[in-house]
């Protein structure tokens, strides 16, 4: 199959190809080698891209709908409001991408590792992220919710106004994250490591925090009404007047200090 000259087949080189606004829907490229190829607002959906060598390539806006890319290596890529809902990416690397605002709802990406990854206003409603590496990954303002997060590495992510209501983050670790103003209403952090994270202003209504972690974590006008607690650790936590708690949970009596 050939498309702008460009010869298409499974482990084909085409590193810096231009492949501008081309149409590679159910293209078989697996292995394929497109290191800095120019893939922008290109038809990829349903592509074959399984272990697929994409560093540094421009996907800028294009369509990725329904795309496998397991395995493959997307690092430092380029997917500015891409879309890549329903494409299998798990296991993918895409370390230090640019993302923001992408759709990346109903996308498998468990155990892909999207560390440093700039993830702002992205939508990811439903997406399987278990096991995922977000660890210092930029995600303010995105919509996460119903998003599966359970064992997701999410330490020093920025998640500042992200919405994770009903999110699933069972024995996710949010060492030192920041979700000021974020929405976790509904949200499963059962067993979930929060140790000094920012919940300023947070909205925790009806969340789930048994056996969380929450030593020194910032609830400074935070909304806990109707949390379950059992279990959960507030050490050292911090409130102040504004922080809403549920009526029948003593947070002086769980440690917790005031501003």
């Amino acid at each position: 199959m050939r498309v702008n000259g460009y010869e298409l087949a499974p482990k084909v080189d085409l590193s810096g190809a231009d492949l501008r606004k081309t149409n590679l829907r159910e293209a078989s490229l697996s292995g394929a080698i497109l290191i800095r190829a120019d893939l922008t607002e290109a038809d990829l959906r349903g592509a074959d891209l399984t272990a697929a060598q994409l560093a540094g390539a421009n996907l800028d806006r294009a369509d990725l709908r329904g795309a496998r890319l397991p395995e493959a290596n997307l690092d430092r890529v380029d997917l500015h409001k891409a879309t890549l809902c329903g494409a299998d990416l798990a296991g993918a690397n895409f370390h230090m991408a640019e993302m923001n605002g992408a759709d990346l709802s109903g996308a498998n990406l468990i155990a892909a590792d999207l560390e440093r990854a700039y993830l702002k206003g992205v939508t990811a409603v439903a997406t399987d992220l278990s096991e995922a590496v977000l660890s210092r990954a930029f995600l303010g303002g995105a919509n996460l919710r119903g998003v599966n997060l359970t064992r997701g590495h999410l330490a020093g992510s920025d998640l500042i106004g992200a919405n994770l209501f009903g999110a699933n983050l069972t024995a996710a670790n949010l060492h030192l994250a920041d979700l000021h103003d974020a929405i976790l209403s509904e949200a499963d952090l059962d067993s979930a490591n929060l140790h000094g994270s920012n919940l300023t202003r947070a909205i925790l209504r009806g969340a789930n925090l048994h056996k969380a972690n929450l030593y020194r974590v910032d609830l400074a006008g935070a909304d806990l009404t109707g949390v379950r607690v059992y279990g959960a650790d507030f050490t050292e936590a911090s409130a102040d007047a504004a922080t809403v708690w549920d009526p029948d949970f003593d947070p002086t009596f769980a440690g917790v200090t005031s501003h």
